[in-house]
């Protein structure tokens, strides 16, 4: 049953998508997207969660960590860019002059040997969406990063398709809007959406699932 409420902006929010699915339905998940290429851990918590990752990064390798709250809260996107044990990409990007150097910014923001982020919603069968107002984490999930590492909270697992628009509609797009008034000083909105129905590399993705509600 949806539950809707409103953001300090006026947009609508339906509080049924915070809630966490039950466990036949991420096994369901589990399942479909291991047939469709998708390496899938299910851990119980955001700390096993974080140290799932940490164990699965290389060191010698760039990370570009994509703006995320679950990785914010699990904690991973400060032990990627502060434990100084990584190669952090954003650590890299943040050495060079955008005025001077954009196109060097760009490219390695395009085309990391590994990016760590997470999606907005995982249908039961096995199916990826990813909404973004600039599309920049886009182009190393779907092919520029050799290998990409999905953090997903059981909240953002829906039955379908329709279900998974919804989520991104009126649960993911307000909540982000008002992370970026807050953070940036301007609104969000959804100008791209990435659906990946299959991984042709068998070995190149891994979603990290977590049976609790982690992030938006």
């Amino acid at each position: 049953m949806n539950e809707f409420s409103t953001t300090e902006h006026g947009l609508p929010i339906d509080l049924s998508h915070a809630i966490p699915a039950t466990e036949e339905s991420l096994q369901r998940a589990a399942s479909a997207l291991r047939q469709n290429g998708i390496s899938v851990e299910i851990v119980d918590s955001a700390v096993l969660a974080r140290d799932a990752v940490i164990g699965l990064l290389p060191t010698d390798k760039s990370i570009l960590t994509a703006s995320s709250e679950t990785l914010r809260e699990t904690g991973i996107t400060k032990e990627i860019e502060e434990s100084g044990r990584f190669r952090s990409t954003r650590g890299a990007m943040a050495q060079l002059d955008y005025a001077t150097q954009s196109e060097e910014i760009r490219l390695l923001g395009a085309a990391p040997e590994v990016v760590v982020g997470s999606v907005h919603a995982v249908t039961e069968d096995g199916r990826v969406l990813v909404a973004s107002m600039t599309g920049s984490q886009l182009g190393p999930y779907v092919s520029g990063a050799a290998r990409v590492i999905w953090v997903v909270g059981a909240q953002k697992v829906v039955p379908d398709l329709e279900t998974a628009m919804n989520r991104i509609e009126h649960y993911s797009y307000p909540r982000e809007d008002g992370r970026a008034r807050a953070t940036y000083g301007v609104p969000s909105s959804i100008n791209k959406i990435l659906i990946v129905n299959r991984e042709a590399n068998p070995f190149r993705v891994t979603l990290v699932l977590i049976r609790e509600a982690i992030g938006f």
